[in-house]
């Protein structure tokens, strides 16, 4: 039942896009093609799926990569037609503008009531006036038209028609500022409310991430002890015993607790090491324990100012990348090593946990999963405990890194949709597993708020970086949602 309720909730999706992309003629068809060829992979695999026929990993593969390939293909044919309608709304908006630019002392330029008080002052805003004259001045009929300053905290909104493409606009106004009034000011190029572009200044000290103090380090530190202690619990409980009551068998819970760690050190590192890449500061990771799992991730900061939503969504999911790819490669080795007499038996029902699991466990283990109990590798194990953490983290809320992969491609709106309803997805629940409440408290009280815009928040990532990302939150999905009864029966998990 649960999977044909995904199912019949990503088709009523794609008939309710179709709608809603209709209006906007060929440009918008065209958009929404593109969501069809990208989730038709798992409409077929799900579609199949409700119906017990099974489809294997490497076809599934297969279809996917056509799939990103079509979706490729149609992302240039999209942003050609985009490119020819945006030189033809440019032309438009030079003519108006040129229409009704007034000369005054011998320069042409538009005049404003809303960019001008009655008696000709500048509207109060934090910024000095002198600067404030000077930063009116770097905008122009070929980048950015201004046509109001508001205030806006201690800087300033400047709204108007943006002229060019977003980039190298965006560098042209900053190289302006920076001649004009130095670094004391950071400019952003964002969307308003209507989703109209504006350009945001605000002084230096203002826009600048806070730095991790000595005392969060510390904590950092504490948490990071602590996660290693709930990783060797989680050892013990596996093992068959508890640690807390006998701490002389914590080098029988060791390697697991190591392997635990393992992927949470290869999730931070490539945080870290794409971060680096990108000149990017983040803050250390404080990591989140938890009994049940070892640890649910760790939670780590932007401590500098993002370039543009690529390098969120590159930041953003190469720790899920390095982290997943090591916990599937322990899964499907564990899954190759396991033969009676493994080192863990457990029961069938164990595969029934995940639609990701239990496929790859079927295709690998075959009818060893309709006896009662499965002997399986460690690795096995750990690869799962690995991917469910991983997965965790990919739910698109807040500042996870699901959340945060979401705002990079679709914007802070959807993102901000998407934080609601997986918050209410969870408290749903948690009736049936804790584990859920635990975590949306978690997301509710330390990660619910959106990343800060990126200084170019216009640009969005490139179609390769859509379809990986649409790819993480399927995985995500089919790491958490189990089989159902009769789908299991079909595969013959459990008898």
């Amino acid at each position: 039942m649960i999977t044909l309720l995904i199912l019949l909730a990503a088709v009523a999706i794609l008939v309710w896009g179709f709608y809603r992309a209709k209006p906007y003629g060929k440009l918008g068809i065209f958009a929404w093609l593109q969501s069809i060829v990208l989730m038709a992979p798992w409409l077929f695999f799900f579609g199949l799926f409700s119906l017990g026929i099974y489809v294997n990993l490497a076809g599934v593969l297969l279809l996917v990569l056509l799939s990103a390939g079509v979706y490729i293909y149609l992302g240039r044919q999209l942003r050609a037609m985009g490119s020819d309608q945006l030189v033809a709304q440019r032309l438009a908006n030079l003519a108006d503008a040129t229409d009704g630019a007034t000369v005054e002392g011998g320069r042409g330029e538009t005049s404003s009531p809303d960019a001008e008080t009655e008696q000709g002052e500048a509207p109060s805003v934090g910024i000095p006036a002198e600067d404030l004259l000077a930063l009116e001045g770097i905008f122009g009929i070929d980048t950015f038209f201004r046509t109001e300053t508001v205030p806006y905290q201690q800087g300033a909104i400047f709204k108007g028609n943006l002229r060019g493409q977003p980039d190298p606009s965006l560098k042209q106004l900053t190289a302006a500022m920076v001649s004009k009034v130095g670094d004391r000011y950071r400019l952003f190029l964002i969307n308003d409310v209507t989703d109209k572009p504006v350009v945001v200044v605000l002084p230096t000290e203002d826009a600048e991430p806070r730095q991790s103090s000595t005392r969060q380090n510390i904590l950092a530190v504490f948490l990071a002890i602590a996660t290693l202690c709930t990783c060797l619990e989680t050892g013990g409980i596996l093992m068959g015993f508890d640690l807390f009551s006998t701490p002389e068998q914590w080098s029988a819970a060791a390697p697991i607790a190591i392997g635990i760690m393992a992927v949470l050190i290869a999730h931070e590192a490539g945080h870290w090491f794409m971060a680096r890449r990108l000149d990017i500061k983040i803050s250390w990771p404080f990591f989140l324990p938890a009994w049940q799992i070892g640890s649910f991730g760790a939670l780590t900061r932007f401590e500098s100012l993002l370039p543009n939503r690529t390098a969120l969504f590159d930041v953003a999911f190469a720790g899920p990348a390095a982290g997943g790819l090591l916990s599937f490669v322990m899964l499907f080795l564990g899954l190759i090593l396991s033969h009676p007499g493994s080192a863990f038996q457990v029961p069938a029902e164990f595969f029934k946990g995940s639609v990701l699991v239990g496929a790859l466990a079927k295709s690998v283990l075959g009818s060893a999963l309709s006896e009662p109990l499965v002997d399986v590798h460690p690795l096995a194990l750990l690869g799962w405990l690995g991917l469910v953490i991983t997965a965790l983290n990919l739910m698109p809320a807040g500042q996870l890194d699901g959340g945060r992969i979401v705002q990079a491609i679709y914007g802070r709106k959807t993102a901000g949709r998407a934080t609601v309803v997986t918050l209410i997805v969870l408290a749903i629940a948690s009736l049936a597993n804790p584990l859920a409440l635990y975590w949306a408290a978690l997301i509710l009280f330390l990660q619910r708020p959106l990343e800060r815009p990126a200084i170019n928040e216009l640009a969005e990532p490139d179609d390769a970086r859509a379809a990986l990302g649409l790819l993480a939150l399927f995985l995500m999905l089919a790491t958490l949602v189990p089989l159902t009864p009769s789908l299991a029966g079909k595969l013959g998990i459990g008898g």
